[in-house]
């Protein structure tokens, strides 16, 4: 089968340009001849994402807006966490709005913000910085292919 006679379903690769807005605001795009590439079905993009590229083919454009339930979720106000100012490394800056990666027991990466420091605490929101928003994507589809035994396995896309 040609590229073109492929539509986008689970386990392809699909290669894509895109631009995300918030609120009208450009906050993520593609670079020009750069598209991101990525396995369609496998929960590497939001699934309002995944649902609004199924079926399309190389070519094929559209603009969409995702709920943020479809996006990345609601903001849970719960979703907070408290660490003494000792656990942090020196070279760590403990302002308001710094990005951290934490780990969690399983060794996952999960983003926080600090939205708060006093002399003893830390506190980090859990929430995606894009959690509660509307996503107004711009989205092409450049390329098509079907992920091969070795990407499936790695669970991501390996450079041609």
């Amino acid at each position: 089968m040609t590229e073109n006679e492929l539509s986008v379903q689970n386990n392809m690769v699909v290669t894509m340009e895109y631009i995300l807005k918030v609120n009208g605001q450009v906050i993520d795009r593609s670079e020009p001849g750069d598209p991101v590439q990525f396995i369609h079905g496998i929960g590497q993009v939001v699934p309002g994402l995944e649902k609004a590229l199924d079926g399309m083919r190389v070519g094929d454009q559209k603009e969409i807006i995702i709920s943020p339930a479809e996006g990345y979720g609601e903001i849970d106000e719960d979703a907070t966490a408290e660490i003494p100012v000792g656990e942090f490394p020196e070279d760590v800056p403990l302002e308001l709005g710094v990005e951290l990666i934490l780990l969690d027991d399983e060794g996952d990466e999960q983003e926080a913000y600090i939205f708060d420091v006093d002399d003893e605490m830390v506190y980090l929101n859990l929430n995606h910085p894009l959690a509660g928003e509307e996503l107004e994507f711009e989205i092409k589809v450049v390329g098509l292919r079907e992920a091969d035994e070795q990407e499936l396995l790695h669970g991501h896309v390996h450079p041609d």
